[in-house]
């Protein structure tokens, strides 16, 4: 694996380094050791160090893997949107140049389970468990609000200038995310989530949600592995139809396989689920391996 960069010195990764997968470099940070490994799938605007902390703890008892998909973060440019088949192939791509061996388990947040999703159904095999952290399904039409649909959710998202006018609050938002981070990782991420091509590929990625949710329709429902749902709900009157919607859907989820469990959270939000409850986050996790059973 290749630390070096060709890409400007503020997009450079502090830690972890590539493989090429398809003439590409993805960004690959691993911690720990032994199996079933853990693979955090990042949500749209977010990268694999934004999941470091908890990476670090689950390093504690296995392998702990964060990384880039590609067009995002510090991986190398590629045409966005992408399909989910394209970003499930890479991401097994990926674990194999890593020779991480398989079965893993997936552990998505938002976006990123639409892309666990898609991989568990290409590649049941490789999955030992999987844990939603508040992820996206690709039935959520069918359970939320029609205000708050796939349809509605990409177009109200911010465009670019929009996101360059935000940079400001931005910055006072990440600031604070990665207030507990090492002080050299804390300021290169920083500086590289402020930029343009990060800001841009974040916007690129939620315009496409529909589509993804179709795609996965094609297939299968998730195996039948363990698998933990956190859900995130908060006491905003004004969201309580949604996050009544996300639990019932949530509780459909663990109730398809065998060995499901919901865990409902009130003291945090959607994109502070892994700052505020690591805790939570990294008990779902270690409770996945455990019932996976150690190689």
């Amino acid at each position: 694996m290749s630390n070096d960069s060709t890409a400007p010195a503020r997009l450079a990764p502090p830690i972890g380094g590539y493989r090429m997968i398809d003439e590409r470099r993805v960004f690959v940070h691993r911690a720990g050791s032994g199996g079933p490994a853990v693979v955090f799938l990042p949500g749209a605007s977010a990268v694999g160090l934004d999941y470091y902390g908890v990476q670090q703890e689950v390093s504690r008892f296995t392998t702990a893997v964060v990384y880039d998909r590609g067009g995002t973060g510090y991986s190398d440019p590629v045409a966005l949107p992408r399909t989910a088949t394209a970003v499930a192939t890479e991401l097994r791509a990926l674990m194999r140049a890593e020779n991480i061996a398989a079965p893993y388990v997936l552990a998505a947040h938002s976006l990123g389970g639409l892309y666990a999703h898609r991989f568990a159904q290409l590649f049941p095999g490789d999955v030992a468990g999987l844990v939603w952290l508040d992820a996206l399904h690709r039935d959520w039409d069918e359970f939320v609000p029609p205000e708050a649909s796939l349809a509605v959710t990409e177009r109200i998202g911010p465009g670019p200038d929009e996101l360059a006018r935000m940079r400001p609050a931005l910055e006072d938002i990440h600031a604070e995310l990665l207030a507990n981070y090492p002080p050299e990782l804390r300021a290169a991420l920083l500086a590289a989530k402020l930029s343009d091509e990060w800001l841009r590929s974040g916007v690129a990625e939620r315009r496409t949600l529909t589509p993804l949710a179709a795609e996965l329709r094609t297939g299968p429902t998730i195996p039948d592995v363990p698998v933990i749902a956190l859900t995130v709900v908060g006491d905003d009157p004004a969201q309580r139809e949604l996050h009544e919607a996300k639990t019932r859907m949530d509780a459909a989820l663990v109730a398809s396989v065998s060995r499901g469990e919901q865990r409902v959270l009130t003291d945090t939000f959607h994109h502070r689920l892994c700052v505020d409850r690591p805790d939570a986050v990294v008990r779902a996790i270690r409770d996945v391996v455990d019932r996976v059973g150690r190689p």
